[in-house]
């Protein structure tokens, strides 16, 4: 591998960390700056995220920012990089002490707590991430929290961003 490609590697790979960073902190503007016009966020269990930067930031802003628990903590445990692409694994951890439309739509708080391991998808075009994909084990997150199945109404991302297999990546 060239000194070149590790580089641009090493540009998703800080792409994709600003991002969560700035979703985390709240601090909207700079997240939606780094992604592409045409960005597709969705997280497949419960079919919830957004297409174009515009229903990106209400999406945010209306169901991620200020909807976090309290405790959440992210722990990677495995990350792989291609000049394209940053795949991560993570142990997400948390109390169920609110709802969490992006993650369990339509489920009332439980108190309870949970443990996860979420694999995401990053792709980056032209220092702009133009897609993120999230999956987790839901019926197992499910069981943790003690909700039924028939508790989480999943979502609908924006744009038909949830179309199939083939528009996932």
């Amino acid at each position: 591998m060239t000194p070149g490609i590790q580089e641009l590697m090493r540009q998703v790979e800080g792409i994709r960390d600003s991002y969560r960073r700035h979703v985390l902190a709240g601090d909207l503007d700079a997240a939606v700056a780094l992604t592409a016009p045409e960005v597709s966020v969705l997280r497949l269990p419960a079919r919830t995220g957004a297409t174009g930067q515009d229903a990106l930031r209400r999406h945010l802003s209306d169901d991620v920012t200020g909807r976090l628990p309290a405790d959440l903590a992210l722990s990677r445990l495995s990350r792989t990089t291609d000049r394209f692409r940053v795949v991560d694994e993570e142990r997400v951890s948390f109390t169920h002490d609110r709802e969490l439309p992006w993650l369990l739509p339509g489920a009332a708080s439980t108190g309870r707590s949970a443990e996860v391991v979420v694999i995401t998808v990053v792709t980056v075009r032209q220092a702009r991430i133009t897609a993120v994909r999230a999956l987790w084990d839901q019926t197992g997150l499910l069981a943790q929290l003690d909700l039924p199945a028939d508790a989480v109404r999943p979502g609908a991302a924006v744009g038909g961003a949830v179309e199939g297999p083939a528009s996932w990546w």
